[in-house]
């Protein structure tokens, strides 16, 4: 893959597009773009680290409820996540660890206030690869 992610404009919103040589690597990119839009993540180090374990109805929702998650974790416990490593991922369920660290406002540039991940222009798709596309709400 040429890039990890890439932003999408949008007039209310921000989005992304993560790409990946499979679906769990674009999950993934998925995240690091999020938290790329919240804070600068090159100097986040990887002294925390949270399980994750999702179910959801279909991919697209998991997803959605994974960034959701990542969202949740940021704004209540304040980490910063910068790794993400997916150990299982299906149509209904999805299994990963998240590395990162605390928010320590004398290191960390916090950027912008995401709220949630959307369904709005949601999209997998598979091609030479497979490429994620999510709008979030700021």
């Amino acid at each position: 893959m040429e890039k990890d992610f890439e932003l999408i404009e949008h007039t209310a919103d921000i989005g992304i597009k993560a790409y990946g040589d499979d679906i769990e690597q674009s999950f993934a990119n998925a995240a690091k773009a999020l938290f790329s839009l919240i804070a600068e993540i090159d100097d986040v180090e990887e002294v925390v680290y949270r399980d994750i374990e999702l179910t959801a109805a279909d991919e697209e929702s998991l997803l959605v409820e994974w960034l959701n998650e990542l969202i949740y974790l940021f704004d209540t416990e304040n980490i910063i996540f910068k790794r993400f490593d997916i150990t299982e991922l299906s149509n209904r369920k999805l299994k990963a660890r998240s590395y990162g660290e605390k928010v320590d406002i004398s290191r960390h540039k916090l950027k912008i206030g995401v709220k949630a991940a959307t369904y709005h222009m949601l999209k997998i798709e598979k091609n030479n690869g497979y490429r994620v596309q999510v709008l979030f709400d700021v």
